[in-house]
């Protein structure tokens, strides 16, 4: 740029016009004058006159025509405007020249890695500096970070990028991208951010309970997670424990077993878990029980009717053992006492027991001692961990005692014992007397004794009526004496049984009787049944084994529509006794055409009743089933039920059992699949088991398209339907015609209705005939006689006046009064209907017949 003042003679130029400087670099600038100039200088953009002895920038006259602006090592602050002025006496000169310094991108702090802890406000640093000053962007995982997508992310003024709360997903390589829009420029730096987490523990075991001086070791564990690896050490009252004779700590640190474990041990030990991002902790308490031990448990010793004696137990333990007592199957637990108030107390009911308990203590009292005071008593000590027993023994001495039964039956010929049962302590010795004379004597030889620790046997023999009567056992030991009068009574034979019904079948009966009112004094120990044909001379004799509460007998080998004679008699060791009145009953027919099988023996052992024999019907349905059966031979025992079972042959599971009863003659079973063969199977169960089973099989009918009478649902017409549409078209047909014949022959029915109401006469033959037709089409149709279609065998039936019991294929064409025109059938229509209904019923060969003659065949 050249200026000068108006009238000057002096031009100055700057060559180069502009200058262009990296920071660093060094560049110089020509000042040249054209004309004659003293002085040449140079001003800085501040205004100040450059020095020839500036070192940074420098000024170099090189002759009397130019000078020349050195800029070394350029700075961002030499930019701006130099000027240069040449003066020569009072005439001036200058031109300017503009410098601009450029800064190229530098990474001046860019630390990798940078670590910051989760949940911290993270600050990325990225420090760039460059003339003119860069743009900053920031990207992660490829992706440029938009801040105003994701709030957590913020742009700093110094061009550093802030996580708010950083995460562990934060994690990962980001890259500082620098850029000047001016020049173009660009140059990024990768950071490799780190998120450390904070330890987290986890006890495995929030309370671990060791029991102590056993020996037990007790293993506390936690684990920990973090970021890094967090390092894990264990504390016991805030001194770190180490690997030893007492403490093993694992690898990793999270196991400490502590060994021996004793009272001592308790408490709560910490779990430390340290990182970079710091350390966490956590407590694992260690409780520390003693199993309850009994103490002290001593035997005691007391005599029958003292006032009382007192057992005591001790038991230690942590926690505080209780004590309970029990003696036999009669307890004395902790539960029964009042644990509401110290001392515990519990009282039995007739308050000849007590128990106290206090602490570590437990008395059990007993008052007015009895002789069944005496024997083992069971102390038991229990806490949380476990419990200890052990028996104290409670000795109690009493006068003997006599018990068992005073009353012994027999016979003369039969040895007998008199049982004298002796209850004593100390052990008593026991006499036997009759008549005040000791046994055995001389005279009595057909007397022994045996004694046992606590029961002396008086074993006697009756030869005569004299050896019945009273024997007297004595016995004696220190504490007293006792005695008791002992009988020895004659047996007689039963009394007669009472016979209360006999219930007949075909091969058998059952009787049912009374026991006798008297035994005799000794057991029966048989019955003795005797039987005949009425007015016939042979009897047949059953002895059968007598067992307790028999009120039941069943005897066998009986003749079909017999009449029979039957009686009685108990028999016990004295002999047999009276013979029951007489009864009679007639044995049933056979149920079946089969002859009864011949039994040889003169009785039948009871057993499983035979088969069922089973006959099939279809319903009118279709789909259901009616099954009869033919009770066949009992076994000898009374059937108590039958059990029903069906499938359909293609599938293999069973339907639910169906129990019928005993008197049931059939089963219905309904809602079956259409066209589908079914099995069914009927055993009979008495009391000696169940029957083999009685197989029928069958199928059921073709599922009908259309229902007589429905209503909607079906896309074909009923029968009924196809009836009524044709009828109507006939009808409005008639009608047609009649019209005609009123306008072209004065006849028909319009004719009529019009002499009638007009008193216009017809000729009489067409009124006649009129009046015929008007019958003939306004009868009433729903009037029609039920129509039928039956087996031969049924109208026979019908016939003879006695109609089906159940229903059949027999199938009604009309329904009563009250049904529509469509409703009714043609008898073909309905034939055709049967026709397909009928179902294919099958039996097993050889097992069941299909009909019995009185019903149609299904």
């Amino acid at each position: 740029m050249l200026s000068a003042k108006q009238g000057a003679a002096i031009q100055v130029q700057i060559t180069p016009p502009q200058g262009q400087i990296s920071v660093g670099d060094s560049k110089f600038f020509l000042c040249e004058v054209v004309g004659d100039a003293k002085d040449i200088d140079w001003y800085k953009p501040s205004g100040e006159m450059i020095l020839p002895n500036n070192p940074d920038i420098h000024v170099n006259r090189n002759d009397e025509t130019s000078s020349a602006l050195i800029i070394y090592h350029a700075d961002v602050d030499d930019a701006g405007i130099y000027k240069c002025v040449a003066r020569s006496g009072d005439k001036e000169a200058q031109a300017t020249v503009q410098v601009k310094i450029f800064q190229k991108i530098t990474f001046k702090n860019v630390p990798s890695p940078q670590e910051f802890n989760e949940g911290d406000d993270a600050d990325i640093v990225c420090d760039v500096i460059g003339s003119p000053p860069p743009f900053i962007l920031w990207k992660h995982k490829g992706y440029i970070i938009k801040v105003e997508k994701d709030v957590r992310y913020r742009h700093m003024e110094n061009g550093h990028l802030q996580i708010r709360g950083i995460k562990k997903v934060d994690e990962g390589t980001y890259t500082c991208e620098a850029r000047v829009m001016q020049t173009g420029e660009l140059s990024f730096k990768m950071i490799e951010v780190v998120v450390n987490v904070l330890p987290t523990i986890r006890a495995r075991q929030s309370e671990f309970n060791a029991t102590a001086d056993i020996g037990s070791t007790a293993l506390l564990a936690c684990d920990a997670d973090g970021f890094p690896e967090p390092t894990v050490t264990w504390a016991y009252n805030n001194v770190v424990l180490e690997s030893g004779d007492k403490y093993s700590l694992n690898e990793d640190g999270s196991e400490l077993l502590i060994r021996e474990v004793v009272k001592v041990d308790e408490g709560d030990y910490t779990c430390i878990a340290r990182n970079k991002a710091g350390e966490t902790s956590q407590e694992v308490s260690l409780n520390v029980f003693v199993q309850a031990k009994i103490t002290y448990l001593s035997n005691q010793t007391a005599s029958e009717f003292d006032d009382e004696v007192t057992l005591t137990c001790e038991a230690s333990g942590d926690p505080t053992p209780s004590i309970s007592w029990s003696f036999e199957n009669k307890m004395f637990a902790e539960g029964e006492q009042d644990s509401w108030t110290r001392p515990d107390k519990y009282e039995s009911q007739d308050r000849n027991i007590v128990v106290r308990s206090h602490a570590r203590v437990s008395s059990l009292l007993l008052k007015n001692i009895q002789f069944t005071y005496a024997g083992q008593y069971l102390c038991t000590a229990s806490n949380s961990i476990g419990q200890d027993n052990q028996h104290v023994y409670l000795e109690v001495r009493y006068a003997p005692k006599i018990l068992g039964s005073v009353t012994t039956y027999t016979w003369e010929g039969n040895p007998a014992n008199l049982s004298c049962v002796v209850e004593a302590h100390p052990a008593a010795s026991v006499t036997w007397f009759r008549d005040g004379l000791q046994l055995p004597s001389s005279n009595a030889t057909n007397v022994k004794i045996h004694n046992t620790r606590s029961v002396s046997y008086l074993e006697v023999s009756p030869e005569s009526q004299s050896d019945f009567g009273s024997y007297n056992c004595t016995a004696n030991n220190v504490m007293g004496t006792e005695y008791k009068e002992f009988l020895l009574i004659q047996a007689e034979v039963p009394s007669s049984p009472e016979i209360q019904q006999v219930e007949p079948f075909s091969s058998s009966a059952v009787v049912e009787f009374d026991e006798p009112d008297s035994f005799g004094g000794v057991p029966i120990i048989k019955y003795l049944l005797v039987w005949r044909k009425q007015r016939h001379h042979d009897w047949t004799t059953m002895e059968y084994d007598a067992t307790e509460d028999m009120t039941r007998i069943t005897i066998g080998g009986l003749k079909p529509e017999t009449t029979y004679e039957l009686k009685m008699s108990a028999i016990n060791g004295k002999g047999e006794g009276e013979s029951s009145p007489t009864s009679t009953f007639q044995t049933k027919p056979v149920p079946t055409s089969e002859a009864p099988p011949l039994i040889v023996s003169t009785t039948m052992a009871l057993r499983e009743p035979a088969a069922p024999k089973l006959e099939a019907m279809i319903q009118n349905q279709g789909n259901s089933l009616k099954v009869n059966w033919i009770k066949q031979d009992d076994g000898g025992s009374p059937i108590m039920h039958y059990l029903v079972r069906y499938k359909a042959k293609h599938v293999s599971d069973w339907k639910p059992e169906i129990r019928m009863p005993s008197r049931s003659e059939y089963v219905v079973l309904s809602g079956l699949d259409w066209n589908t063969e079914y099995e069914v199977r009927v055993v009979a169960e008495n009391q000696q088991g169940k029957s083999k089973h009685g197989v029928v099989s069958f199928r059921t009918a073709t599922e009908p398209t259309t229902m007589p009478g429905a209503s909607g649902g079906g896309s074909g017409l009923s029968t009924g339907a196809i009836v009524g549409i044709l009828m109507v078209v006939f009808f409005l047909l008639l009608i047609a015609v009649d019209v005609t014949c009123f306008f072209l022959n004065k006849c028909g029915l319009l004719m009529c209705i019009a002499v009638n109401v007009c008193g216009k006469a017809g000729p009489g033959a067409k009124g006649k005939d009129i009046e015929e037709g008007k019958a003939a089409f306004t009868k009433d149709e729903s009037k029609e006689p039920i129509v039928e279609v039956r087996t031969e065998e049924e109208q026979t039936k019908n016939q003879e006046g006695v109609g089906p019991t159940e229903p059949n294929e027999t199938t009604p064409l009309t329904e009563p009064d009250g049904k529509t025109k469509e409703d009714v059938k043609t008898a073909a229509d309905i034939k055709t209907e049967a026709n397909n209904a009928t179902a294919e019923v099958k039996t097993v060969p050889n097992e069941a017949p299909q009909t019995n003659g009185n019903e149609s065949k299904a």
